[in-house]
């Protein structure tokens, strides 16, 4: 018994030294010298090094060497995928100019700028940007399970709103086009040269955005449907039943005509080519107008034509309550919230879908 506890120990002993080697080459730090099999054309001792993005590792080490000549040198874990560093104007990505590295699986490393001209794969085009790189400054190697980026920019001053992406594991971009896949994840600070400081910065005009995501999100995503469900499951409360349809369909139709404004405004500031997001946006406009004005062209219940505008208006509701769910996943996916908005979105929307199911099935059971 006591063999095999020592034994066990033994194991987890050797476990644990494996891991913490395997941590250990895979870690970069600003207390230790960079020693990079590099033949670089500046002097790394004097590099001013920062973590920039601790929740994957990144380093960056910067000098500027002349009055118009900076040099970088950005680490990170190799994890099989590229990783980059860009420059930008307002903190966004649309615009920006970057620096992206990879090590491919035959271990030959690749470094390239690349101009972000839009959020589409085809809009983000290989050596194109803004950057001004000095001739022969590009290197690239992986040491101890880490990428090392080094490049020099002839500026005056570099942009301090910098970008930070890592790829997705095991894409790495290939010839002739180079094209970059969708990032695993990404985050935007500010680098403040002369202290050497970093900190997170939030997207322009986030107060604006968001507005826009609840209002469009309440109003045509969730009440609409709400409103839905009442005028379905609850007519045996007439007339409770009618009013309270009809002044929550108000209260969500109000509130999506504020979301669409915020969107337009948004869009007028940013700039940005949300067509495709805009144009459901206002289709979906259109389609609460024409359930409005049903209102006001409702026949009476013993009408002829009662049944034809029941069918209008009920499947005209269904279309526009699908169209809206599915262009605010999307106005989340543009913006960018990552996963906390979209899992709380979809859980609201899963409790009312299945609301709807269970009082579907009382209902079709009482038919």
């Amino acid at each position: 018994m006591k063999a095999s506890s020592i034994s066990f120990t033994f194991f987890l002993a050797l476990q644990a030294l494996s891991v913490l080697q395997v941590t250990s080459q895979g870690t970069d730090s600003c207390n230790s010298n960079l020693n990079l099999n590099l033949n670089l054309p500046f002097d790394t001792s004097s590099l001013q090094c920062l973590s920039v993005w601790s929740r994957y590792d990144f380093i960056l080490r910067y000098a500027q060497n002349s009055s118009n000549v900076w040099s970088f040198v950005l680490s990170a874990p190799n994890t099989n995928s590229y990783i980059g560093i860009g420059f930008s104007s307002n903190g966004r990505m649309v615009g920006a100019s970057a620096m992206v590295g990879w090590i491919s699986t035959d271990g030959n490393g690749t470094v390239k700028q690349y101009f972000l001209g839009g959020e589409k794969t085809n809009q983000v085009v290989a050596d194109e940007g803004n950057l001004t790189i000095v001739e022969n400054s590009l290197s690239i190697t992986s040491e101890s399970s880490r990428i090392y980026i080094a490049f020099q920019l002839s500026s005056s001053q570099p942009r301090s709103r910098m970008l930070y992406t890592v790829g997705q594991v095991g894409v790495i971009p290939s010839s002739p086009g180079y094209a970059l896949t969708e990032h695993r994840d990404k985050v935007s600070t500010r680098l403040n040269y002369v202290t050497g400081t970093t900190s997170a910065t939030s997207s322009p005009h986030s107060r604006l955005r968001k507005s826009h995501g609840i209002l469009a999100m309440l109003g045509w995503g969730i009440l609409m449907l709400i409103g839905a469900i009442v005028g379905r499951y609850f007519r045996q409360w007439d007339p409770l039943w009618f009013y309270s349809h009809l002044a929550i369909q108000c209260c969500a139709f109000l509130l999506g005509i504020f979301g669409i404004i915020t969107g337009f405004v948004l869009e007028d500031r940013l700039g940005e080519d949300v067509d495709t997001h805009k144009s459901l946006g206002v289709f979906i406009l259109v389609l609460g107008c024409l359930q409005v004005m049903a209102v006001f062209a409702r026949p009476g219940k013993e009408s002829k034509v009662r049944k034809y505008w029941n069918w209008y208006h009920h499947n005209g509701g269904r279309i526009l309550i699908v169209i809206a769910i599915a262009n605010v996943f999307y106005g989340i996916h543009l913006g960018d919230e990552g996963t906390a908005w979209n899992a709380s979105y979809a859980i609201v929307i899963s409790i009312l879908v299945l609301v709807s199911l269970v009082l579907e099935f009382n209902l079709w059971r009482k038919n």
